[in-house]
């Protein structure tokens, strides 16, 4: 394909699009299964564990010891990615978590499903930084919003089919435990697809900071602390378009906080909704169907729009999509309970998905730009521990909540990822609006191709 000034995008034709995404493809479908495990598994989980010993003061326990795990695990993950084989660990990190999630069905009581699920979220820990490391690393900054644009399609796509190809397996043998199998398999058949299908790569050089730290020099520790608080302070340089901006050479740097942060707000919603939105749907009137819809609704945007917004990430920058984005899902937290009708809960529900389209590629996008070159796994196991810090905060937050009135969950999420976001963009700045802006767009290169990026 000879170099031109335009790149192939998600309505090219396919042999063109195919040779710039192929690299990368493997592991977009094998996140894909992934999901579809978790997805077929959710329906169920809470239930099996209730009926094999769990009373429900433990189940709270249970189920966070997932998210408590991965919160521990990805910054330590994240940075032994960038400094070890990325295939390695997710192959690895694929099969601890096959048996992980399938041992649930040899064993009972409160314990041992606490120490299981401790250890799928530390194999979720390791895989997830290292893939998403993978994703910025091998594709260039003007395909980074497309990039992650698919991974969320992926994502959702799995999470969508999830539930229904579980509920098939279970209809089928009359057995609600083989979903547990068949997220094992979903594990089981990533890390063969990953292993064989995706090529390892040499991570980039990490960026070589003003001060090494000596060990056991306190003085060094201490003045490293220094540079890194001010490296946060610090104006990016860079022109009006972005595409001129460095990248960060310290990890602690504005842009990554300000990713940090309103990552934290956006997954607000997720341990909110995973708490409340079956118990409120239901108080009106809805049945277990629509229940379904409402989440089918929400994720369709998601699938069809990701790979789209993203692209458009890509080619008209990104502040204002993850600022409107932003908004549409806090001001939709914040509506829902003032609209008690099940029909406009589920139409409102397509409205954040539009809105999670819309800034999820932008908020992958600046951690990608935030990253310091070699350090994009350390950044992506920070960014992924905010997210998951979110989750837990709102999990016990909402439950609290929701014994006072089933709608305060949903205003206090709406308006906190509003103070969230809002106090992002006030600590990004111009800084910020310069990182989103689009990169010039270059001679298309394949996706993860060497040769390309050495030419580059």
């Amino acid at each position: 394909m000879t170099g031109t000034a335009e790149e192939p995008s998600v309505s090219s034709r396919p042999s063109a699009w195919l040779a710039v995404w192929s690299p990368v493809l493997p592991l977009l479908l094998a996140e894909g299964v992934i999901a579809l495990g978790f997805g077929a598994i959710l329906p169920i989980l809470a239930v099996y564990y209730t009926q094999h010993g769990v009373d429900l003061p433990m189940l709270g326990v249970v189920v966070a010891a997932w998210p408590a795990a991965r919160l521990v695990g990805e910054p330590f993950f994240g940075r032994l990615a960038d400094r070890a084989s990325r295939k390695t660990m997710m192959v690895a990190a694929l099969l601890v978590s096959a048996v992980a999630v399938t041992l649930p069905l040899a064993v009972t009581g409160a314990i041992p499903f606490i120490v299981l699920r401790a250890i799928g979220g530390l194999g979720a820990a390791a895989y997830d930084p290292a893939a998403r490391g993978y994703l910025v690393d091998a594709n260039p900054p003007e395909r980074q919003g497309e990039t992650f644009g698919m991974y969320s399609a992926a994502q959702m796509g799995g999470f969508m089919v999830g539930p229904a190809v579980g509920g098939l397996a279970a209809a089928i043998t009359g057995e609600p435990g083989v979903v547990f199998w068949v997220f094992g398999l979903a594990y089981a058949v990533s890390a063969l697809v990953v292993g064989f299908r995706v090529a390892d790569r040499l991570q980039a050089e990490p960026a070589v900071v003003s001060r090494t730290v000596p060990e056991g020099e306190a003085e060094a520790v201490v003045e490293f602390v220094a540079d890194a608080l001010a490296s946060v302070t610090s104006d990016a340089r860079g022109t009006a378009d972005g595409a001129d901006a460095p990248k960060p050479v310290g990890l602690l740097n504005r842009l990554l906080i300000v990713a940090l942060v309103a990552n934290v707000g956006a997954y607000l919603a997720s341990g909110t909704y995973e708490v409340i939105w079956s118990v409120y749907m239901t108080s009106l009137g809805a049945s277990f169907t629509l229940i379904g819809v409402s989440f089918f609704t929400f994720s369709l945007p998601v699938l069809l729009l990701s790979p789209f917004t993203g692209r458009f990430v890509d080619r008209h920058g990104g502040f204002f999509a993850l600022v409107i984005g932003g908004i549409g899902i806090a001001g939709c937290g914040i509506a829902y309970p003032l609209i008690p009708s099940v029909s406009w809960m589920i139409g409102l529900g397509m409205v954040e998905g539009i809105a999670a389209a819309l800034s999820t590629p932008a908020l992958y996008t600046l951690v990608s730009r935030a990253a310091p070159p070699g350090r994009s796994s350390t950044a992506q196991g920070l960014f992924g521990a905010a997210g998951t810090s979110g989750t837990i905060v709102a999990s016990v937050a909402a439950g609290y909540l929701a014994s006072i009135d089933l709608r305060l969950p949903f205003i206090a999420m709406g308006v906190t990822t509003l103070a969230m976001l809002a106090l992002g963009v006030a600590l990004g700045g111009r800084v910020l609006w310069s990182a989103l802006q689009p990169h010039h767009l270059s001679d298309p290169v394949p996706a993860g191709d060497p040769a390309g990026e050495a030419a580059a």
